[in-house]
């Protein structure tokens, strides 16, 4: 068992570490780990799938009740399917994007569509999202929207220019240029470079070039080597995919900035459990169950799914597999002996994420309480403030914090994450907020504790533009495919577009042509 300072030091650093542990240690508050169920995913590694007890039949079976197994159904019931089941691993629905009553687990925004995006532009009219396809006020990100602590204040936006040299300021406009020529960057089809969701980029050899050099090495050629520059650069690779510059794709380092224009933010309290709440209305998935078995067989599609000791198995005409591709070689009966090479590419990274219910907001040197609130000289994001949009700047708050497990190995650090339970997490996540907030501890009444142990797919060198991945989009005989992997990004919009594709993909094959959404 490790000592809180070596605790500590291996999740906030050494230095860190030694100067808190000489503070005088305050009880933790109570609160509990929440979610994911590794033990029950783990049974999938062990023996041949359990006998059903007894058998049903439907049109469409969805294993996966995250936003690309929900998006599935929604299409599915859009198009007059009724005879459709999903089942969920977990208790709730959601995946990353789980929320509770008012704080995400995981993703927590979206940016406004482009017209071209008909999918997401589609859903939010139905949530009442948008006017006349503009987002209502009420909904976008409520300013302030983002600061930086650091060097022991806050300041206004991400980019730490306070104290910036010359050349800093320098290389950050010349960041911003390269960054605008993509964004207005075009292709002889008209294509942008970069595009949300990714299946509207630009393939010409120029843009997927990028996939072949990691973005330490595009940054290195172009000589942009501001400490503040890389550490602004490296935020954005952790913040939306947990790799380091080193392990991001030089694609999708410009795909962060360069997709997004001037679209802006869309969120809620709950996060992106707004938006699963809504689609789970169109096929009430069963919680609690495994899919343990997917074998195709000679008119569709045999399926044996587990809640507790019972087994029921489901004779499909198809199936929308909406997990990740490591789950899939593990499900599908012909993949378990012989698993297809693309297999072995797809990579995920591991996330702590803490909500932290406080009686009331600590207070702010510098630049007042925003949405997004980051710390420099922190492995960790920082956390959001899950009451913002709420119109409240005093009393009581929910800052969900977010840390992602970046090293190289993402199995070692996978199991480093769940090394440390409820107690030693909520402990990194309060004393690596007591940089800024030294009295978070007195006003935290409650912490609890997610670990994502598959958070995201890691989009690595050479992996955005590979055969791999797109050989992991094609249908298996009566099987298809919807994860936010299929992307290499893992965003919700990406996750809408998997999913209602592969509901395509069933409807065309089982009623021939139909009029696609995008």
């Amino acid at each position: 068992m490790l000592s809180r300072r070596d605790l500590l030091a291996a999740f906030l650093g050494a230095p860190f570490a030694a100067m808190a542990c000489r503070e005088r240690p305050v009880a933790l508050p109570p609160g509990e780990l929440v979610g994911a169920s590794h033990e029950i995913g783990h049974r999938l590694r062990h023996g041949p799938p359990p006998r059903p007890s007894r058998w049903e039949t439907h049109d469409v079976v969805i294993a996966g009740a995250g936003v690309a197994g929900l998006a599935a159904a929604w299409r599915l019931a859009g198009a007059g399917v009724r005879d459709a089941v999903v089942f969920e691993l977990e208790p709730a629905i959601g995946g990353t994007a789980r929320s509770g009553v008012s704080y995400p687990w995981g993703a927590h925004y979206v940016i406004a569509p482009s017209p071209a995006n008909r999918v997401l532009t589609r859903l939010l009219g139905e949530m009442g999202i948008l006017e006349n396809g503009v987002p209502a006020e009420q909904f976008l990100c409520r300013d302030p929207e983002e600061r930086l602590f650091y060097r022991g204040r806050w300041y206004e936006g991400l980019y730490p220019d306070a104290g910036a040299s010359h050349e800093d300021v320098a290389q950050l406009r010349a960041f911003e240029a390269e960054i605008a020529r993509w964004a207005a960057w075009r292709d002889g089809s008209g294509r942008r470079a970069f595009d949300i969701p990714t299946a509207f980029s630009s393939d010409d050899a120029e843009v997927t070039a990028l996939d072949r050099i990691s973005m330490r090495e595009w940054l290195d050629r172009r000589g942009l080597t501001s400490p503040r520059l890389r550490w602004f650069v490296e935020y954005a690779c952790r913040d939306d995919y947990g790799t380091l510059l080193e392990s991001t794709s030089a694609w999708a380092g410009v795909f962060y900035f360069a997709s997004r224009g001037d679209r802006p933010v869309i969120t809620w309290p709950e996060g992106n459990g707004r938006i699963v709440k809504h689609l789970g209305a169109y096929a009430p998935p069963r919680t609690g169950w495994l899919v343990a078995d997917i074998a195709p067989a000679e008119n569709g599609v045999d399926v044996v799914a587990v809640h507790g000791e019972e087994a029921v198995g489901v004779h499909a005409k198809r199936v929308i597999f909406a997990g990740p591709q490591f789950v899939a070689g593990r499900v599908i009966a012909p993949w378990r002996d012989d698993p297809p090479p693309h297999l072995r590419d797809f990579t995920y990274g591991s996330w702590m994420v803490a909500n932290l219910w406080l009686r009331e907001r600590p207070a702010s040197r510098g630049f007042p309480l925003a949405w997004d609130n980051v710390l420099y000289d922190s492995p960790a994001l920082g956390y959001v403030d899950s009451t913002h949009q709420l119109g409240a700047d005093r009393g009581p708050a929910v800052y969900t914090y977010y840390y992602p497990l970046c090293a190289a190995d993402p199995h070692r650090e996978r199991e480093r994450l769940l090394s440390a339970g409820r107690d030693e997490w909520a402990d990194v996540a309060l004393a690596d907020l007591s940089r800024a907030h030294p009295e978070i501890r007195t006003l935290a009444d409650r912490v609890d504790i997610m670990r994502w142990g598959h958070a995201m797919i890691r989009p690595t060198p050479g992996f955005v533009h590979s055969p791999s991945r797109r050989a992991a989009s094609q249908p298996y005989r009566h099987i298809h495919f919807a994860n936010t992997d299929l992307s290499a990004v893992a965003l919700c919009e990406e996750a809408l577009h998997h999913g209602v594709r592969a509901a395509e993909e069933v409807l065309e094959g089982m009623a021939g042509r139909i009029e696609t959404w995008q």
